[in-house]
């Protein structure tokens, strides 16, 4: 997993989110996301954005996965 800088969607996306959502993408932060938030080499908002990012990214690959395994079962 490559962390960059969040496109300008995603930190606009962060922005709109109530506090309660806010704190439940930061209790699904793992890893290098995590550390380099705690370390304090991310604000707030980025590290959002970014956990935003991520999981639409994983969001989208597991759909993928789902429409081959289905395409491959009707044949």
């Amino acid at each position: 997993m490559k962390l960059t800088k969040p496109s300008e969607e995603y930190l606009e996306r962060a922005r709109l989110l109530s506090r309660e959502e806010a704190e439940r993408l930061f209790s699904r932060m793992r890893g290098k996301l995590q550390r380099r938030f705690d370390d304090e080499r991310l604000i707030p908002l980025e590290a959002i954005a970014i956990q935003l990012q991520l999981e639409d990214e994983h969001l989208q690959e597991w759909r993928d996965r789902l429409a081959e395994l289905r395409a491959n079962a009707e044949e």
